[in-house]
């Protein structure tokens, strides 16, 4: 007879995937939401911007605490460049600015999972044939939803998928990080915010191309909370707790909704209406990445 999971293995599970759903949810917003602002006056170095000026004031006052000083230098560096930091903020806005969200949720999530089997490959943990399977699946739905982009708006959206998959391989280097050193929320929120804002916040104040000027107010004020509180804030406590509980594989893997649910949210905020297939390689791409899930 088979022995059933004991309750702090189910704990952990539950606390992993909530995580998971709740990173699923801010970041398929963070798709959208920086898109809206692209398309209007609003640059991919403010929308950086106002998310670590926000999240680095709440992380501040309890950085004493939360940082990690026992870490190796090498880790710090990694992790705080690697992770959802400025660089990845911005090839993500960058490439939002090029073509749609659903390419956004596709090739920047889509892609997390291969990229972090490969690494991990790279350091001897071999991918089953299963997971090979999945991946194949993937790309195949990949090629499906960028079909009509690369046929119609040729550079433009090359250009924007290769920017979403830079993006996704820094992502995987942070989520194998993140479980290599354990590293908790706090640890993260401390690593993240706070090297990345003093080193992008002089640069884009002082050097970087803005659109605050002309943009209305409100807009501001709504990126800088969204962006702020969401992605620079929760999205990496939740993140770091998915990771450390179920896995660099399965982290990964759960990004398979967020290009559904990204290309939902664009309906009614954006108008971008995905073509049948479209919506062909999106199913497509989410049974591919749900297969890590249910190996896992």
């Amino acid at each position: 007879m088979a022995q059933s999971a004991n309750p702090a293995q189910q704990s952990n599970v539950l606390i992993g995937v909530t995580s998971a759903l709740a990173v699923v949810f801010i970041w398929s917003g963070f798709l959208v939401f920086s898109r809206v602002g692209v398309v209007t006056s609003l640059t991919a170095f403010d929308i950086t911007g106002l998310r670590f000026a926000v999240a680095s004031a709440l992380v501040l006052p309890f950085i004493r605490g939360w940082w990690p000083g026992h870490l190796p230098l090498r880790a710090k560096f990694i992790i705080a460049l690697s992770g959802p930091g400025a660089i990845y903020s911005v090839l993500i806005v960058l490439g939002l600015g090029e073509t749609s969200s659903a390419y956004g949720g596709v090739f920047a999530n889509g892609s997390l999972p291969i990229f972090t089997m490969a690494l991990g490959a790279l350091a001897g943990q071999r991918p089953s044939r299963g997971q090979l399977f999945a991946a194949a699946v993937i790309i195949a739905g990949s090629i499906l939803l960028s079909f009509r982009g690369m046929t119609n708006h040729g550079p433009s959206a090359l250009t924007g998928i290769a920017l979403f998959l830079s993006a996704s391989f820094l992502l995987s280097v942070y989520i194998i990080s993140i479980r290599h050193w354990m590293i908790t929320p706090k640890q993260a929120l401390a690593l993240i915010n706070l090297p990345n804002a003093l080193m992008f916040l002089p640069v884009w104040f002082f050097l970087l191309p803005s659109g605050l000027a002309d943009a209305p107010l409100a807009s501001i004020l709504f990126q800088a909370l969204f962006q702020g509180l969401g992605p620079g804030f929760l999205a990496v406590i939740f993140f770091a707790l998915t990771t450390v509980h179920l896995g660099p594989t399965a982290t990964a893997g759960f990004s398979a909704v967020v290009p559904a649910t990204a290309a939902l949210l664009a309906i009614p905020v954006l108008s971008e209406i995905p073509t049948p297939v479209e919506w062909s390689g999106i199913i497509t791409v989410t049974a591919g990445l749900a297969l890590l899930i249910f190996r896992r």
